[in-house]
């Protein structure tokens, strides 16, 4: 995950407020306490009761002016034992987000260990556990806690010589209904004005049951909407209304055009078949015809009664022609209007990023993934396998990477693995560990190849690095034990004498590679080689590596190593300053020279000196449309390199999709980033985003795209020159609230045929980008209402689309989606209930009634009502909402 808010101090030792019940006998007089054993400590374990709640989020005058921009929250854990327990020599061990501030307590104290890992450490002064007598913890955390997905799981309390062990109530659990996670250890939030507004000026309103009915006011129920409708929109589709249908009942024959290998193809031929249309001799005759003449992903669709043909001049083109037949086809309907489609994509870079390093996630999953990518012609998988808190590719020769790397367990010295993070637990074999091995990651990309999909590899560097940076040493120190020193500092990532103190975003003071020693590079080097390795024998040549270059927290400062090679080196560096720029082109360069296309953050890659840096570089801009972020993606398009757009707030999927505590994600960008706000991004303009955009808050902001120049005539920002374009577009699932696959499934999709949507086609709605500049904002009007009109309209087909048509689809490919939350108001006594998805079912009860289907508006009597919608196949249900 990215942050842009500012670092905070690294060690937290800050006493806890304990509060209880009753009176708590102070130490001098309380009796010895028992030595606690295995199973004594297993049972407390097993019985405590934790509750994690959050009081407010509003901040006061006890918040630390000098950290979190001066805000902070409240908020409270609650720890109750059904029994008596007076241990004392004990730890109890948790992920929290957001460091603490400050503590009112005696009897506790909370210190920071790493990352997100603190500990609850009774004092002197602790007098033990009463039998269901609560022990409350009140502090202040740094910034917010705006979601109730903030509480991580898997407290697990230590003594020593014993082994962890899982606090149980602090377990996750699964809703049967929904396959949704539940935690049972955090208190629902009840106060929107406290706990979830961050300052008087925030305005978003929490998406309760009448909010979102409002919302979805101007849909309407129309199946035929989505008859015709593909997605992603080709660039022209013309019906032939008096040809009849063509009858896809019996199958279809395929006739391939010589030199094309069925292989290319199968992968689009197998969703046609999961669609009831499977190949059969004597079926429709479909009819594949080259013509080199279309582009490289260019297709044409003729359809008529008596069969289609398709053409195109590559693999890519006669699958994508495949891919729309098949979106045509709507679930127990196989008969298709006769049509002529032409098309071709607007970017060529439609990509989908996974980071699988800060939980793990299957091989099962990604190649399901990959089938749904291809399905909506995404082309372009970033495969984000390395970073803090894991990593996850075997890599020849550097056995440590993933004995080590690739999975966190309670080891404080950090020999056979990382340390806890992100509510992980104490255990190595749980699921959010894990790593693919060589053959694991051939298969997926032999899997993505036949899909016409390149996998773009990541190791995240300099920063982010912390797992490589902890393997490295464990394997320095398993060959400095028996006396091979030159082996062991061949891979070393560190300097040992560094005394820099600094902190990353994400609260680690070890992460960052030293960029001034030579085993670094070499460590880079030997990694990329390796992956190339793996490429070549998949037969999908590693073309383009992505760096990461992002976040680099201030390391090197005090490092002897850095301070020697700034006063001597033949790089042309002359300020620590200029390491981290250093480091970037030097490995984009390294890259080059193995024929392989260098590829980064935008931040990471601003810092690079055009000059230094190959000709081609890969940026991807994560900078916030709001915070002025068109700037910065302007600047570097102009520069001629190939821009990706991932703005955070609307293609970090891993953002909740409305407002709402309980929806899952983090936040730091958008608290509501639902389908509708994916389809209704307009790439060609970035600023041109302000005049439909809010901002975190729900609050107008302004996008100044003019030339802007400082008080010295120098240009600080700029439009985009004549001739400049964007290169592409990709979604973005960052996974540390993330921990299984279906959860990852949820968060994509259905997002994703939006991102597909956007990325494949240029509606005609889209503001023109105006390349002599301008101001955009809520009232400056380039976006017409003849724009909004059609965009509307635009939704209107896609919202239905997806209710009667896609949805369906990928319940029959096992796609975990998001259903929405229902929309529902009671005015006279009746209830009202629409779905941001018309043609998906809506279910309503009173009282903790049964659940009734709704059809039309409905008396009701017994409040309170509850409502919630069903999937497209009719099993699993989405949240439930009161409707108040």
């Amino acid at each position: 995950m990215k942050f842009s808010l500012a670092a905070s101090a690294i060690f937290l030792a800050l006493g806890v407020s304990g509060c209880s019940q009753a009176p708590v006998e102070p130490a001098a007089v309380a009796a010895e306490p028992s030595v606690l054993t295995q199973a004594s400590l297993q049972a407390f374990a097993d019985g405590l009761d934790v509750k994690y709640r959050v009081v407010t989020n509003r901040p006061d005058e006890q918040c630390k002016k000098d950290a979190g921009e001066g805000r902070c929250f409240q908020a409270e854990i609650v720890l109750t034992s059904p029994i008596d327990f007076d241990g004392r020599d004990f730890e109890i061990y948790y992920s929290q987000m957001r460091p603490v501030q400050s503590v009112q307590s005696t009897d506790f104290v909370i210190e920071h260990v790493k990352g997100d890992l603190h500990r609850i450490k009774p004092t002197g002064n602790f007098g033990g556990f009463k039998a269901n007598q609560s022990q409350t913890l009140a502090f202040r955390g740094e910034l917010w806690q705006l979601s109730e997905t903030d509480a991580m799981p898997n407290y697990y309390i230590t003594a020593p010589g014993l082994k962890p062990v899982v606090i149980a109530s602090t377990r996750l659990a699964v809703e049967a209904e929904t396959g949704l996670e539940l935690r049972p250890y955090v208190e629902a939030f009840t106060d929107a004005d406290k706990q979830y507004r961050r300052t008087d000026n925030d305005k978003l309103p929490w998406a309760t049951a009448p909010v979102l009915f409002e919302a979805n006011q101007s849909l309407v129920v129309d199946p035929a909407a989505a008859a015709q409708r593909i997605v992603p929109a080709p660039v022209s589709q013309t019906f032939e209304a008096g040809l009849g249908t063509l009858d896809l009942s019996g199958g279809i024959a395929v006739e391939l055009p010589q030199g094309l290998d069925k292989a290319a193809i199968d992968a689009a031929l197998a969703r046609l078949a999961r669609l009831g249309i499977e190949e059969d001799s004597s079926g429709a005759r479909i009819k594949l015809v080259s013509d080199d003449s279309l582009g490289a992903e260019a297709y044409q669709l003729v359809i008529r009664p008596e069969g289609a043909e398709i053409k195109a001049a590559t693999d890519a083109g006669f699958a994508y022609g495949l891919s729309s037949l098949a979106a045509l086809v709507q679930p127990g309907k196989p008969a298709i209007s006769a049509q002529t489609i032409t098309d071709a994509p607007r970017y060529g870079f439609r990509g989908m990023h996974v980071d699988v390093s800060r939980n793990f996630h299957s091989k099962a999953f990604m190649l399901s993934l990959l089938d749904q990518m291809a399905a909506y012609k995404l082309n372009k998988l970033h495969l984000h396998m390395g970073d803090d808190e894991g990593w996850r590719l075997e890599i020849d020769g550097l056995p440590e990477l993933t004995e080590i790397g690739s999975k966190r367990c309670h080891d404080l010295a950090e020999d056979t693995c990382l340390l806890p993070q992100l509510g992980s637990g104490p255990d190595a074999d749980v699921k959010v560990n894990g790593f693919y091995s060589k053959a694991d990651y051939i298969e997926i990309l032999k899997y993505a190849s036949a899909r016409q999909i390149q996998v773009i590899p990541s190791m995240d560097m300099p920063g982010h690095s912390r797992a490589a940076v902890k393997a490295m040493e464990v394997r320095y120190r398993r060959l400095a034990e028996v006396g091979d020193i030159k082996g062991a500092e061949e891979y070393r990532l560190i300097d040992p004498e560094d005394k820099t103190v600094y902190s990353s975003i994400q609260y680690y003071d070890d992460n960052t590679l030293n960029v001034c020693i030579e085993s670094t590079y070499h460590f880079v080097d030997k990694v990329i080689d390796e992956i190339a390795k793996l490429h070549k024998e998949a037969g999908q040549p590693l073309t383009r590596y992505h760096i990461g270059a992002d976040e680099t927290a201030g390391a090197w400062l005090e490092s002897p190593k850095c301070e020697a090679f700034v006063a001597n080196n033949d790089k042309g560096v002359t300020n620590k300053s200029e390491l981290g720029a250093y480091f970037i082109e030097r490995v984009a360069n390294v890259l080059h020279d193995k024929g392989i296309e260098p590829a980064g953050w935008s931040d990471g890659m601003s810092h690079t000196r055009p000059e230094k840096m190959p000709a081609m570089n890969q940026s991807n801009i994560w900078d916030v449309v709001a915070h002025k972020g068109h700037q910065r993606a302007h600047k570097q398009a102009n520069l001629g390199w190939e821009i990706v757009l991932s703005n955070p707030e609307v293609l970090y999927f891993d953002f909740p999709y409305e407002a709402d505590p309980k929806e899952h994600g983090y936040y730091w960008a958008s608290r509501a980033t639902n389908s509708q706000k994916v389809f209704g991004f307009m790439p060609g303009n970035l600023p041109a985003n302000a005049e439909q955009w809010l901002d975190i808050e729900n609050n107008p902001f302004e996008a100044d795209d003019t030339k802007q120049q400082d008080e010295a005539g120098k240009v600080l920002s700029e439009p985009m020159q004549p001739g400049k374009a964007f290169y592409g577009v990709q979604g973005q699932l960052w996974s540390e609230t993330i921990r299984s696959d279906e959860q990852a499934q949820y968060m994509i999709f259905p997002r994703l045929l939006m991102l597909a949507e956007r990325a494949w086609h240029k509606p005609g709605w889209e503001v023109p980008y105006n390349h002599e500049g301008a101001l955009y904002n809520q009232s400056s009007g380039s976006f017409s209402a003849e724009a909004r009109a059609l965009q509307a309209a635009d939704w209107q087909q896609m919202a239905n689309t997806l209710g009667h048509k896609e949805l369906a689809k990928l319940d029959l490919a096992g796609v975990h989606y998001r259903v929405p939350t229902v929309g529902a108001r009671i005015e006279d006594g009746k209830l009202s209930a629409n779905i941001a998805f018309p043609g998906l079912g809506i279910e309503y009860r009173e009282a903790d009634g049964n659940w009734q289907p709704y059809l039309a508006p409905v008396v009701v009597t017994k409040l309170p009502v509850e409502v919630r919608g069903i999937a497209a196949d009719g099993k699993r249900k989405g949240r439930t909402l009161k409707v108040k």
